[in-house]
């Protein structure tokens, strides 16, 4: 009830510093002498400055609750009301009351108000904070890094909630113009290299990033500080995920997201409708991770029908409720094939007629294909062919393989068959009236089978945390970043292309390890294990052999692949596993196959 009584609160105690700017003001006009004081034109000009400071106060927002009390904004806000009630005081006592007080009262009083006003709000504010510093006293202390705006807005959040679980108590800037700067009483102490020591101070077990604007390389830095000094880092949102201004809500642990700086990509959206909507698209391995995700993209661009093929009954479920909702299982949109079955993908296209199709089924786990090499190429290279063959015979017009980043200079039984792929695409391009063309790229933040998911339960089943080798490397990138690029690659590839996505840095995987190894409790070992057969140190993007460039997008790369008709390598699917194994990676099989 108080609170909606707050503005009238804020207006009568405004006309009450009025009340004391009049004579004060009048009074020192006469040079302090009693006498010369005129009652009436005192009380006449009080009355206007009541009816104005009302009038002008509803007007500016002042007393509509539209700022916060005694905020900038406020200010201004008050500052303008209290100059157009000074004004309007002037034309009144030049009209009404002239001979009863001297012109220069009006404004003198108006400067007199504004001190005034403005004083009574800080006077507020200050003893706002004192009180929420006192119930903040049981709350978490909180080293802050960055005392910029950022900073700045979540010192003043935070102080200003009293149900806030954090208490600001120390800055920490590498600024050295900001080494004695103070925000709302909270100090800049030092650098971010000294954070073990300011933190071991104030008792303090968290350490907020509040830097909107930081890039990834210095989340990592700062996060390979606060581990280091066994300190928890929280961040705040990037600049383009804020739609105001910092509050206590926004503070949250750093994620890998976070570390490896990727964001949805921009896309050309309107080259995207073109060939997708109010079309028929065909989605393979729509129960996987990348699959799913490319559906739900998809489906934002209103397709005329939304085909979801997988051979994973499960896989189907979830997708289908992650879009619809519902998971009946019942719509027509639902495909249950297997790509190696031939006449059954023959019959689907047949029934189905869809315009463009979107390649993500495969196997994908490295060791496995290793030990089984014929089913990778049943999947990958057959059941791929089987695809091609069946867009062609009812002429799709765009047809997307997702490969991946282990076809470039490949070592393995994945690497290979995933390079034939993207060749076989490639002649089907040559022969086929659509567009074929292959996209690639590493790894997917959080999908089935990535280091994340396993860490997860291996911290579950107690540990430990196993890594192959100190030192290896792999790129990554968010799901819908991947997704959203696919999307845009059918969009601008060219027939015969392979568009590699820009994956940014490469990550150690043994510091995603340790870094998730430490925020469990208690902290978990870590084993190395040794590298797997085919698997490599370090993975690449673009081969040695292929030259590329960005001619439409600035993190999609474009090479040429070679085109290899089916034909030709259909003798290796005969070979026995090692024969098999020997002949993908012997490197003239490829090259001799074109």
């Amino acid at each position: 009830m108080l609170r909606r009584r707050l503005p009238v609160i804020h207006y009568l105690v405004d006309c009450m510093v009025w009340l004391v700017a009049l004579p004060l003001t009048t009074f020192s006009r006469y040079d302090f002498t009693l006498g010369e004081l005129e009652l009436d034109a005192t009380t006449r000009s009080w009355a206007v400055a009541v009816v104005g400071q009302g009038i002008f106060g509803v007007a500016t927002g002042l007393y509509t609750r539209r700022w916060r009390y005694g905020s900038f904004d406020e200010v201004a806000a008050l500052a303008a009301t209290v100059v157009l009630t000074g004004f309007a005081m002037s034309i009144v006592h030049v009209a009404w009351f002239m001979d009863g007080a001297p012109r220069s009262v009006p404004a003198l009083t108006a400067a007199v108000a504004i001190a005034g006003t403005v004083a009574v709000r800080s006077i507020w504010r200050l003893y706002r904070q004192k009180k929420t510093r006192n119930e903040l006293q049981d709350a978490e202390p909180l080293v802050i890094v960055g005392a910029g705006e950022g900073g700045e807005q979540i010192i003043r959040a935070l102080l200003s909630d009293p149900s806030s679980q954090y208490q600001p108590v120390a800055l920490l800037d590498d600024d050295a113009n900001r080494r004695r700067l103070s925000i709302s009483g909270v100090r800049v102490q030092g650098p971010v290299s000294q954070m073990r020591e300011i933190a071991a101070r104030y008792g303090a077990r968290d350490v907020l990033l509040a830097v909107p604007s930081a890039t990834s390389e210095l989340v990592r830095d700062v996060d390979t500080i606060a581990s280091n000094a066994g300190l928890r880092l929280l961040v705040v949102p990037a600049v383009d995920e804020m739609f105001g201004e910092l509050g206590v809500g926004d503070i949250r642990p750093v994620s890998e997201a976070d570390l490896l700086g990727r964001r949805p990509a921009d896309i050309d959206a309107d080259a995207v409708a073109q060939y997708v909507t109010g079309r028929r698209v065909l989605v393979t391995g729509a129960g996987g991770s990348i699959g799913s995700e490319l559906c739900r993209q998809l489906a934002r661009f209103e397709p005329a029908a939304l085909l979801k093929l997988d051979r994973d009954e499960s896989g189907l479920h979830a997708v289908q409720l992650s879009i619809h909702g519902r998971a009946l299982l019942d719509g027509d949109d639902l495909v249950l094939a297997d790509i190696r079955d031939r006449d059954r993908i023959f019959e689907v296209f047949d029934e189905l007629r869809p315009d463009v199709v979107f390649h993500a089924a495969a196997l994908k786990h490295l060791p496995l294909l290793e030990s089984a090499p014929k089913e990778g190429w049943k999947t990958n290279v057959a059941g791929t062919q089987n695809l091609l063959d069946a867009a062609e015979r009812i002429g799709v017009d765009h047809f997307v393989n997702v490969s991946t980043d282990k076809a470039a200079n490949p070592t393995s039984v994945l690497g290979y068959t995933k390079l034939l792929t993207e060749r076989l695409t490639a002649h089907k391009g040559l022969t086929a009236s659509g567009t074929y063309v292959s996209v690639r790229f590493g790894n997917v933040l959080g999908s089935r089978g990535s280091v994340l998911p396993a860490f997860r339960e291996q911290a579950k089943q107690g540990g430990p945390i196993t890594v192959t080798h100190p030192d290896i490397t792999r790129y990554f990138m968010l799901v819908e970043e991947a997704s959203l690029l696919v999307i845009n690659a059918g969009a601008i590839g060219r027939d015969g292309e392979v568009l590699v996505l820009d994956m940014g840095e490469p990550v150690r995987i043994a510091d995603v390890a340790r870094r998730f190894a430490e925020q469990q409790h208690p902290p978990l070992d870590i084993v190395f294990t040794g590298l797997r057969p085919g698997e490599k140190l370090h993975e690449d993007l673009v081969a040695l052999d292929e030259d590329g460039g960005r001619p439409f997008h600035p993190l999609i790369t474009h090479v040429q692949a070679v085109p290899t008709a089916f034909d030709s390598i259909i003798d290796l699917g005969a070979l026995e596993p090692t024969a098999l194994v020997e002949a993908l990676r012997d490197n003239t099989v490829p090259s001799a196959a074109r």
